[in-house]
Order: C-alpha cells, then sequence, then structure tokens
C-alpha cells in the first residue's frame, strides 16, 4: 500500500514538472529593465533624497536597473557610495561604474540587480567630461549602462565602442541609459542601422517624453536590445514620477529565450538526470522543487514562477 501511494506522489509530481517545463519553456523568461538619470540623488526640489529614488524603483519590480549620473563618495553628496546605498534600499545588488574623479570621490554609472552579476566590465567612452559603458554579465543576458556625452561628436565616436564590446556576446544583450540624444538624431539612426531595436518608445511623442522630469519636452532616455534577442515586449512605459529626479524613470518588460541550454548534472549524477532529477545552474541537485527559479532537468532548462 505504501508503495503504491508513492508511486502515484511520484507519477503526479511527474506530471506537475512535465506542464511547467512545458509552459516555462513555451513562454520564455521574463525580464523587467529600467533605466533612471537621479542626478546625484537630487530631486527636482535640489534636495537629495535617495529614499525617494528607492521607493520610485521598489514601486516598478525590476530584474535590473541602469541609473546615470551616480556618486560614489563625492563631497557634494556627502561622501555616500550611492549606488551600494541604493541596492540596500532596494534589495539588489550594486555594480558601480565610475567615469571621472570628483572631489573625493568617483562620479558615474550603476547597475542594480535582482541577480548577482557574473562578471563586469567598465569601458571608457569619450567626452569632454569622460564618460563610460558600464556591462554586467548575468547567466542568461548582458545588461549595459551608459550615459552619452553631451557632445554630438563624442556620442559618435562611442558607438564603434559599444559595437565592439556587443561583439564579444553570445548571450542577448540590453543597453539603456541617457543618451542625451532625440530618437531622430544621427546617433539613434545609425544604432538602428547598425542592429540595435528600441524598446522603450514606438514614437517621438509626449508619451514617450523622459527630460525634464515636471513636465518632459523630450525624449532621450532608452531601452535597447542588440539584435531581435526577445520574444516579446510585454510593456514599455515612461514612469509617471515628476520629482524624485529630474527625469523621468523608464520600464521595459520583454519574454526572451536566454542563453542557458544544454546544462549537464555532474558526471556521477548522470544517470539521476535522465532520470528526471531536477538541478540548478551550479549542477546542485535540487530537492525543493516548490522554489521559483531556473532549473535544468532532462539538459533542459524551466522556469517556476
Amino acid at each position: 500500500m505504501k508503495r503504491h501511494t508513492v508511486f502515484l506522489l511520484s507519477t503526479v509530481l511527474g506530471l506537475l514538472l512535465y506542464g511547467l517545463t512545458a509552459s516555462s519553456q513555451d513562454a520564455g523568461l521574463s525580464l523587467r529593465m529600467m533605466t533612471y538619470n537621479i542626478q546625484h540623488g537630487a530631486g527636482m526640489d535640489d534636495v537629495i533624497d535617495l529614499d525617494r529614488q528607492a521607493a520610485v524603483i521598489r514601486d516598478a519590480m525590476p530584474d535590473v536597473v541602469g541609473l546615470q549620473e551616480v556618486d560614489s563618495c563625492v563631497k557634494r553628496s556627502g561622501y555616500k557610495p550611492q549606488a551600494a546605498l541604493l541596492g540596500s534600499k532596494t534589495g539588489m545588488y550594486s555594480t558601480f561604474g565610475g567615469a571621472i574623479p570628483l572631489t573625493g570621490g568617483k562620479y558615474g554609472v550603476a547597475i542594480l540587480s535582482k541577480e548577482k552579476p557574473l562578471s563586469h566590465r567598465n569601458i571608457p567612452l569619450p567626452g569632454n567630461e569622460k564618460r563610460t559603458l558600464l556591462v554586467c554579465e548575468f547567466q542568461e543576458y548582458v545588461f549595459a549602462c551608459t550615459h552619452l556625452a553631451l557632445e554630438e561628436e563624442n556620442r559618435l565616436a562611442s558607438l564603434p565602442i559599444i559595437l565592439e564590446e556587443v561583439a564579444r556576446w553570445e548571450k542577448p544583450f540590453f543597453i539603456c541609459g541617457d543618451w542625451n540624444d532625440i530618437p531622430t538624431s544621427t546617433l539613434i539612426t545609425k544604432m538602428k542601422r547598425e542592429g540595435f531595436r528600441m524598446l522603450s518608445y514606438v514614437s517621438n511623442t509626449s508619451t514617450y517624453y523622459t527630460y525634464p522630469a515636471g513636465t518632459p519636452k523630450k525624449l532621450i532616455d532608452y531601452i535597447a536590445s542588440y539584435g531581435k534577442v526577445y520574444n516579446s515586449i510585454v510593456s514599455r512605459k515612461v514612469l509617471n514620477e515628476p520629482e524624485a529626479s529630474d527625469h523621468r524613470p523608464v520600464l521595459v518588460e520583454v519574454n526572451f529565450d536566454g542563453y542557458t541550454v544544454g546544462i549537464q548534472a555532474p558526471s556521477s549524477d548522470r544517470e539521476a538526470m535522465q532520470n528526471g532529477d531536477i538541478y540548478d545552474l551550479t549542477g546542485r541537485r535540487v530537492e525543493d522543487t516548490s522554489r521559483r527559479g531556473l532549473f535544468i532537468q532532462n539538459g533542459r532548462k524551466f522556469v517556476v514562477r
């Protein structure tokens, strides 16, 4: 009787897992991306208040966020590591990319992420005020953030450097930031010609304007992918946040297939793997299949949401 009960439970669990695998693989992975120029923590009232900006990020519930105009231990913002503080306030990992030295610290961009980056790179870009491209690698994708120069010649000179970085990666590549240019500009036109897909807007209309935050008059903040690495765009919007910074944040959610395929179990567990055991991305066998995450079964990935 006990053996029969165990068999029935195993059969039911197997069917449930098969259903999760099928539906999750069909749907792909979901990724919520955000870009936000935080003006070194200052709002439209010129008061530096990271709690306001952290609340905006928490409410949007992104998986990954690109931040521009970030201070790290700079005098004007109280010598505080703003990226690390925002990471702590939002429960996310923080990665800072310094662009220029500034009064005791550095000024640049940052990436916040729910997932700990596997690696990161900080690549100098041209500008009368020096710029940088911060790139974080994750298990399933690569996410980059940059704040391009005020001068058009330096924005255009940055594009070949960005393309060289894109060419390093086989994973889906997403990029965001304050690019100081409008959709009809030479830069955006060239980016599209070179293979970038603009995800964060449909048209150059007030619906997608991002700056200045109080009454936006132009679109200069973007989220893009290199190539059509996504299955669908679930949503895109400029958040109605007119006070916490001088830019409005942008949020995009996409479904995509990701990168990790065909992961095998450790050699000693190959037989168990073929029998349907479930593993996480590090090759450890998973006993608790009720928790959310990305898993591997029979050499294929599936998502439990």
